[in-house]
């Protein structure tokens, strides 16, 4: 099952798209390869007085006439961090979603399945403050969520994405080394970004998540305009982070712009993935739900 994007804008609530990529993702999955809290068969003793009777391994008596019991490990649950960021580039977009509204539906989404396996999930999301907000975050976190795994905390991931609004400079560093600090021992860190940083920090600090033994998943959110710049009159660009503007006859900048974000691109790429970071580039126009059913079946093919 494939869902348009245009379909899940008009399903209305975040709360509702995020649920209808989640279903649509264990459709195509029939088993959701995100694996959180469980038993493992561990040893086996002998019966004693207290023990539980429901364990008593009954084989285990027809073949030895004495009585055992199973003893169970308790697999520990992944701590998963998403961290979206809400610059003001995220804002952009021309087709059914923006970046950050389709950035919050793949979080929303994976929030659902991960706290759905048992596992915990955190939220921050990255950019300036709000105004009046009472939370004492560092600079470039505008919102923290810590782990949790229950529905009603998969609700609260969901209220503060769909409030995320994507405006001013990017500082997702700032943003990631307040996540190195509360992912603790070997988390996942998902983070939703178009990398439009021009203080050039973003990188060495995913690499710095990565260097401490975190699972980084980079999903690297690209509006289709961005990528094919498809415009032909002249036009006036204007900054969604600053007041600067240009206006430029895009006929005659296409062939540097491309050139300029094919580098970028294969650059971020390549140092990434040296890295060991898993970097997955999405163009806001495909399906959600298509490109978590890969990305999910990609690395479980891969574990």
């Amino acid at each position: 099952m494939t869902l348009d994007p245009a379909l899940l804008a008009r399903l209305g609530p975040l709360q509702v798209r995020a649920r209808k990529v989640m279903e649509g993702v264990l459709t195509g999955l029939h088993q959701s390869p995100v694996h959180g809290q469980s038993v493992e068969f561990a040893e086996h003793k002998e019966y004693a007085p207290g023990d539980e009777i429901k364990h008593i391994d009954w084989r285990a008596y027809a073949k030895l006439d004495k009585y055992y019991v199973k003893r169970f490990e308790m697999e520990t649950n992944l701590r998963a961090l998403l961290v979206v960021d809400g610059s003001g580039s995220m804002a952009y977009g021309r087709g059914a979603m923006t970046k950050l509204q389709y950035g919050a539906v793949c979080a929303g989404a994976l929030a659902y399945l991960l706290v759905r396996q048992g596992d915990q999930v955190g939220l921050i999301v990255a950019g300036d403050a709000d105004a009046g907000s009472t939370e004492r975050l560092p600079s470039g976190v505008r919102s923290f969520l810590p782990f949790a795994a229950s529905t009603g905390h998969v609700q609260e991931v969901l209220r503060r994405l769909d409030a995320a609004v994507g405006r001013g400079p990017t500082d997702l560093s700032g943003a990631l080394d307040f996540a190195a600090e509360k992912a603790g021992r070997r988390g996942m860190v998902v983070v939703l970004s178009d990398l439009f940083d021009p203080t050039e920090r973003s990188l060495p600090a995913l690499k710095m998540l990565r260097g401490r033994r975190h699972d980084v998943l980079l999903l690297h959110l690209l509006d289709r305009e961005e990528i094919d710049f498809p415009f032909d009159d002249p036009t006036r660009f204007l900054s969604m982070e600053d007041e600067r503007q240009i206006d430029a006859q895009p006929r005659q900048i296409r062939e540097s712009y491309l050139q300029e974000l094919r580098r970028f691109l294969e650059d971020t790429r390549r140092e990434l993935t040296r890295a060991d970071v898993d970097y997955v580039q999405i163009p806001t126009d495909r399906a959600p739900d298509r490109v978590l059913l890969e990305l999910l079946a990609r690395r479980e093919g891969s574990a």
